[in-house]
């Protein structure tokens, strides 16, 4: 598949480099050893359209493609994966609100979760209910103009420190035409929280519990049809596939960094290990896992904006999927302050569509000579000696 990225997605991808180097990256450690959950640094990812980076640009986001989202996420994941993590899944909760979500509650909501004033939690998964999401037994009973919420979910990403809770609960019969999405402010009365999951990292994101007992919502706040529910989450889910296994792509590409850079500091037998050919032939390796994977990601990414045929773009999921155990249209609208924004310190000539007469054969000649990978794979290098010759895989 052929990724020749535009100007405007290597301007979105060097924006979101240089934000996870300054905002992220210093911290990271410091968030995870101490559980911090960084809102104020969320928000200053918002003000550059970070957290409402798919949805639609008439409702106030930024209206990227879900491969443009992918490249930013990796960026910022290879700074704090954690972190950026949590930001996919606000992204997710955000665009359903946003697609699906009555007037009411886009008129209220839509402003402060996109500008990350304001923060979601996902809400699916139940102590009974995991990769069988169907199954689930949160209860929402029409009572009038509200709907009274009772069960309990689980291991939910932010919940206790995130502002509106996107929950899927039972409004009808067994399995998932039962199931209806609902918007339920996280201090509504009958809500609460367990404790935060002692987790083995990933720390900067808090997990908790949310128990509802008698909870009640207006008509309003639910999102789409009664029914609509579980079409709704999965729907969310199919970008969320893409964005997760984007953060894996980060934290991957900054494992191999570290591992070249450490490879040149530790000294054996009066030599750098790197100058081991099995050390090498590892590092080779991750490369090339590496790129596999990146290669596909980006190709469901791509694919599911192109709204190609479901079947398609879930395979690519999938094979990302499994690579992570390995590794682990700039026009003028509503959006378009928040798009140079985004784009600080990007050279001003970065930030335009295509000037007239301008051409990128000269790039994709640049790219092409002497390398046969296809365009817009990154090139992870491998350091093979310490004075700085090295060899690209």
């Amino acid at each position: 598949m052929d990724f020749n990225f535009t100007d405007e997605q290597l301007a979105f991808r060097d924006t979101a480099r240089q934000f996870a180097d300054k905002e992220l990256a210093p911290f990271a450690a410091e968030w995870d050893q101490h559980g911090i959950f960084p809102k104020d640094t969320i928000r200053r990812a918002g003000e550059l359209g970070f957290c409402a980076l798919y949805c639609d640009e008439d409702q106030g986001g930024m209206g990227l493609s879900r491969l443009d989202a992918a490249l930013i996420f990796e960026q910022m994941a290879a700074g704090c994966t954690s972190t950026t993590a949590f930001i996919t899944i606000h992204n997710m909760a955000t665009w359903m609100l946003s697609r699906f979500g009555s007037e009411a509650v886009r008129q209220r909501w839509n402003g402060p979760l996109m500008s990350g004033e304001a923060l979601a939690s996902y809400c699916l998964t139940e102590p009974g209910a995991g990769s069988d999401a169907a199954s689930l037994k949160t209860s929402a009973r029409r009572d009038g103009d509200e709907y009274v919420l009772n069960g309990a979910k689980a291991f939910i990403s932010g919940a206790g420190d995130t502002d509106l809770l996107v929950l899927m609960a039972r409004t009808g019969g067994p399995g998932a035409g039962g199931i209806s999405c609902f918007a339920i402010p996280a201090d509504t009365p009958g809500v609460s929280y367990g404790r935060n999951e002692d987790k083995m990292g990933w720390k900067s994101q808090p997990t908790r519990a949310v128990i509802l007992e008698d909870a009640r919502v207006p008509v309003e706040n639910r999102i789409g049809d009664e029914g609509q529910g579980f079409k709704i989450a999965m729907a969310g889910l199919d970008g969320g596939r893409i964005n997760i296994a984007s953060c894996s792509l980060g934290a991957a590409s900054a494992a191999l960094a570290q591992a070249q850079s450490y490879v040149q500091e530790r000294r054996q037998f009066d030599q750098p290990v790197s100058e081991f050919q099995s050390v090498q032939f590892t590092l080779a390796d991750m490369a090339t896992h590496l790129v596999a994977a990146q290669q596909m990601v980006r190709a469901g990414g791509l694919e599911a904006g192109q709204r190609r045929r479901r079947q398609g773009h879930l395979l690519r999921h999938g094979q990302a999927a499994r690579h992570r155990p390995v590794l682990r249209r700039l026009q003028p609208g509503p959006a378009a302050a928040r798009r140079l924004r985004l784009h600080q310190g990007v050279p001003a000539g970065a930030l335009c569509a295509r000037q007239p007469g301008a051409s990128d054969s000269g790039r994709h000649q640049r790219n092409h000579a002497g390398d046969h990978r296809p365009p817009g794979t990154e090139r992870p290098e491998l350091f093979i000696r310490p004075d700085s010759k090295r060899r690209t895989i």
